[in-house]
């Protein structure tokens, strides 16, 4: 078994403990409370030079622990927003990426900028979670779907209001992608199956994807080359996590970032 395929039976047990604590028909009556929505896709379409989705990542199975004492989910956020970050990603996933749903609730009270929850969301169920949690937008990885659940879920993340970022990493999930007629696609450089990277990854498959659809190269951006490199392949933004968690500048890093025309 792939580590994809380990990951998303993982979540399938997870799903079904969270429901026979809390049922879907009561999440749902939930709903009423939940904060307005933010503009994910706005922000990152206004966004003055690279539009940025910093991460808020603990740790990881590629990188390992990233950051294990002193982890503030609040105040990196905080550091994002001063520093100029367009959009904050929250990674909820606990096995995994040491993650937590709590995270996005306590973000969200904290910042004025759109969150995305970052998991592996297979189910309706996971994304009547993040909608109550405070996220703006939802990540959905093509490789975890099949062609009715990729259409469903995109159909019930756009119903919530919310910003579907659809993510791709396999060449023949590019036409699937394009079929459900997203606006905001990801190209994964980091293949979930081994977790290797490669920015060609972007280069190869942005030559297919639509200009009018907002691209976002995610994964293995470090440097002010990685963004030149993935920007002249037409990518108009990022999802930059272990760099802006290990750096000691955010704002330094960001700036710089941003310079990239």
């Amino acid at each position: 078994m792939n580590k994809l395929a380990e990951i998303v039976a993982y979540k399938r047990e997870v799903i079904a403990r969270d429901k026979a604590l809390l049922s879907e028909a009561e999440l749902t009556r939930q709903l009423a409370d939940a904060p307005v929505v933010r503009n994910f896709l706005e922000a990152l379409q206004q966004s003055k030079g690279v539009g940025i989705i910093g991460e808020v990542k603990r740790a990881s199975p590629s990188a390992g622990i990233i950051k294990a004492e002193n982890f503030d989910p609040v105040q990196i956020a905080r550091n994002y927003e001063a520093a100029g970050v367009d959009c904050i990603s929250v990674l909820t996933d606990e096995k995994y990426f040491w993650g937590n749903l709590d995270y996005l609730f306590q973000i969200r009270n904290a910042v004025q900028i759109p969150l995305l929850r970052k998991d592996f969301i297979i189910e309706q169920y996971q994304i009547l979670q993040a909608r109550i949690a405070g996220a703006d937008a939802i990540l959905l990885i093509a490789e975890c779907l099949d062609d009715r659940e990729l259409a469903d879920l995109m159909n019930y993340t756009n119903q919530l209001g919310m910003t579907p970022l659809l993510e791709i990493f396999e060449p023949e999930n590019l036409p699937r992608a394009l079929k459900v007629e997203p606006t905001l696609l990801g190209i994964n450089n980091r293949n979930l199956k081994n977790f290797e990277t490669s920015l060609n990854h972007t280069i190869n498959l942005a030559q297919g994807v639509p200009q009018d659809i907002l691209l976002v190269s995610e994964s293995a951006i470090k440097t002010v080359e990685d963004i030149q490199t993935v920007l002249s392949a037409g990518a108009r933004a990022v999802l930059v996590g272990e760099t802006l968690m290990r750096t000691g500048n955010v704002e330094e890093v960001v700036e710089a970032f941003k310079a990239v025309r």
